[in-house]
């Protein structure tokens, strides 16, 4: 997704806020692009309380001077703006390529409405491309990972499931101090069940399908911008 179709997405998707949200900030690239044009808004006397998602994007926006809660203080959201890995049928996600999976999901269930940033190339149909983050505990790791093939191979799924790594070689660690194990199942043709077959797995603490929370997406073409609805 090029600079600038992110730009366009984010602020197309600025038209969602209103003075006075109380706003989930997203994590990753797109979501950052967002958060910078609400602060530019923000300076010139938008008023709203953003709850951020992760370490990350908290820096950025207490650093643009956005003023900023946390859910124990701001427990029902109007709205969050967050990007996206894939948009599938229904406006089914995956989400968790860049880490915060567990608050993100967090976040986007105390808000009224979840808009979606993206550039058109993440719809897809099925869902699947994009390796599904896992987000698991690290006690008992290899007893999660064979649960979780067990679970899969009962739903006719397939693929390689990678811990993910940092540039040096060791394990990534969540903000909330968890392992992500990424799997390659290439097609997800009933995200329903993976989702349920999922969380039944003690050892997963919460897993990248973003299901019936997303209430429209903003994509961005190369020559207009498109909203979706599920």
């Amino acid at each position: 997704m090029s600079a600038e179709l992110k730009r366009r997405a984010a602020a197309a998707a600025l038209d969602f806020v209103e003075p006075g949200m109380k706003l989930g900030l997203g994590t990753g690239s797109t979501a950052d692009e967002f958060v910078r044009l609400l602060a530019a808004r923000v300076a010139a006397g938008l008023e709203v309380i953003g709850v951020p998602t992760s370490e990350r994007t908290a820096a950025l926006a207490g650093s643009l001077g956005i003023r900023l809660a946390t859910l124990e203080e701001e427990p029902a959201l109007d709205l969050t703006v967050d990007g996206a890995d894939e948009i599938g049928p229904g406006l089914a996600l995956v989400k968790g390529g860049g880490g915060a999976l567990l608050r993100e999901k967090i976040v986007a269930a105390a808000s009224t409405r979840m808009v979606v940033i993206a550039d058109a190339s993440k719809v897809v149909d099925p869902l699947g491309a994009f390796p599904l983050p896992i987000e698991v505990n690290a006690f008992g790791l290899g007893s999660t990972r064979l649960k979780i093939v067990a679970a899969a191979t009962a739903l006719g799924l397939a693929g390689d499931l990678v811990l993910r790594t940092k540039a040096d070689g060791t394990p990534y660690l969540t903000d909330g101090g968890h392992l992500i194990l990424d799997a390659s199942f290439r097609r997800i043709p009933d995200p329903q069940s993976l989702a349920r077959a999922l969380v039944e797995i003690p050892g997963v603490v919460e897993h990248g399908l973003f299901l019936g929370l997303a209430t429209a997406a903003v994509v961005a073409h190369a020559d207009r911008i498109e909203i979706l609805h599920p």
